[in-house]
């Protein structure tokens, strides 16, 4: 076999592959295998029909295609692997010429991972918020506690804000009770902004027994997104208790004996989410910066693919759970679909230039992933997948998925070495140092939301 490479551009070739008739020998004899075990002739046994006979009555053209179709892919491979090219996608095959007896000819064309030059990234300097929690934060945190603790009482009066109540509703379109359109014993807060807009004013004031009539847009059901005459009844109001804050309800709702001892720990709390938060935010930064350093041809085919691909994920799977269509989804986020497809280009665009550039590096660091690291991981991804770590690892070993996870960790490494490069600076102009943080598992997720694979995310792996 002879094989020649001839670059288009930076990221796609052709390759242009001859191969002597005798090469095509096995898959010539396979084919002759294949079709006896599929065709009857009178007077021969099955698979017993000699090749003479098969070329008489099915013609010698359907065994060269049958053997054409499956020497290509170990051709290919070859000449793949003499040109050391590095590959993207499916190759667009064409046969070029088939001499029986004499040649195969053909060309395909492929993407191919662009060379980068990755520059000193040692210069990066980004700024981050700092780690700052004030007294408002813990008393704010304390009262989310407390308001889990609160406790609910009848009472014969008036409707006020932060009462629970329960209402029957029904709601009329065009002066018809909806099929749909009518609830029983519904618990609603007033004032959380839940249900039905319009529901607070008109409950606000009603006693158990009360009755009310407001018009509403509907936010669900058979009559989504039209006006209705919604009709409530208040059967009980109750009234919201909430504990004292001493150290009586510090101990109810903690480990700890005084209030003292649980603001402590609230604080705490705080300023380590404010710590991961600040390290995600660093990564996230850097990673941006390192972006706007390195040049990177773009695989037309390859971001073609990832863009249908993010649409596929939120349409079929993200929308589906939540059951909307792209039309309702773009209509709540106030976006046109020009808006919406150049937002996806733009996210295609940065996840496909993160991988590569960010491999380029493993490369060029000399990156390894240890078992412990890569076992790690795939806890993480299982706890995200909602799958128990033996199930998760199954579905991947049988999926073929262990490289990619390799690849994931891999990569969480590289942008680690580029931020433990870089200068980060709090708003205080404080240098922050990240390596007391979890800098693996953050890199890597902030790796995987720039690339798309977040929804990976959500996703399992395929069996």
């Amino acid at each position: 076999m002879k094989s020649a490479v001839e670059t288009l551009n930076p990221t796609r070739v052709r390759l242009t592959v001859e191969v002597p008739f005798e090469e095509l020998k096995p898959s010539l004899d396979a084919a002759y295998k294949k079709i006896n075990q599929q065709v009857t002739v009178k007077g021969f046994r099955q698979g017993k029909i000699p090749a003479r006979v098969i070329d008489q009555r099915f013609g010698r053209g359907a065994v060269l295609e049958e053997a054409v179709n499956d020497a290509l892919p170990k051709f290919y491979t070859e000449a793949v692997n003499e040109g050391e090219l590095n590959v993207l996608g499916q190759p667009d095959v064409d046969i070029t010429e088939l001499k029986d007896g004499e040649l195969l000819a053909f060309t395909a064309e492929v993407d191919i991972r662009p060379a980068l030059e990755i520059p000193d990234y040692s210069g990066i300097e980004v700024e981050v918020d700092a780690v700052e929690v004030s007294d408002e934060d813990v008393d704010k945190s304390v009262e989310q506690l407390r308001e889990r603790f609160a406790s609910t009482t009848p009472v014969e009066r008036a409707a006020e804000d932060g009462d629970v109540l329960t209402v029957n509703l029904e709601a009329k379109v065009d002066g018809e009770v909806l099929e749909d359109g009518v609830a029983q014993g519904v618990t609603y807060t007033v004032g959380s902004g839940e249900l039905l807009d319009g529901i607070d004013d008109a409950v606000k004031g009603l006693q158990a027994g009360g009755e009310a009539t407001f018009t509403s847009e509907l936010k669900g059901g058979s009559a989504e997104g039209k006006e209705a005459e919604v009709q409530v009844e208040v059967t009980e109001v109750k009234a919201r208790e909430l504990p004292a804050l001493d150290d009586e309800f510090a101990q109810l709702a903690s480990e700890f004996d005084t209030l003292e001892e649980l603001k402590a720990d609230s604080r705490k709390r705080l300023e380590e989410m404010k710590r991961y938060d600040q390290a995600t935010q660093a990564q996230e930064k850097v990673l941006d910066e390192l972006l706007k350093l390195v040049e990177v041809p773009m695989p037309e085919k390859l971001l073609a693919d990832e863009i249908q691909t993010r649409k596929h994920n939120l349409e079929h799977h993200q929308l589906g759970q939540m059951g909307l269509d792209l039309a309702k989804y773009l209509e709540i986020q106030g976006k046109t679909e020009e808006e919406f497809d150049a937002e996806t280009k733009e996210q295609a665009e940065k996840g496909i230039k993160t991988q590569f550039i960010l491999d380029e590096l493993v490369n060029k660091e000399k990156l390894n992933v240890s078992q412990e690291e890569l076992t790690e991981h795939l806890m993480r991804r299982a706890q995200s997948s909602g799958m128990s770590p033996d199930q998760f690892a199954q579905a991947v070993v049988e999926g073929g998925q262990v490289p990619m996870l390799v690849g994931e960790v891999a990569r969480g490494k590289a942008l680690a070495v580029v931020v433990e490069a870089a200068t980060v600076k709090d708003t205080n102009g404080e240098v922050i140092d990240l390596e007391d943080e979890d800098e693996a598992e953050v890199a890597e997720t902030v790796v995987a939301e720039a690339e798309g694979t977040d929804a990976a995310a959500d996703e399992k792996p395929e069996a």
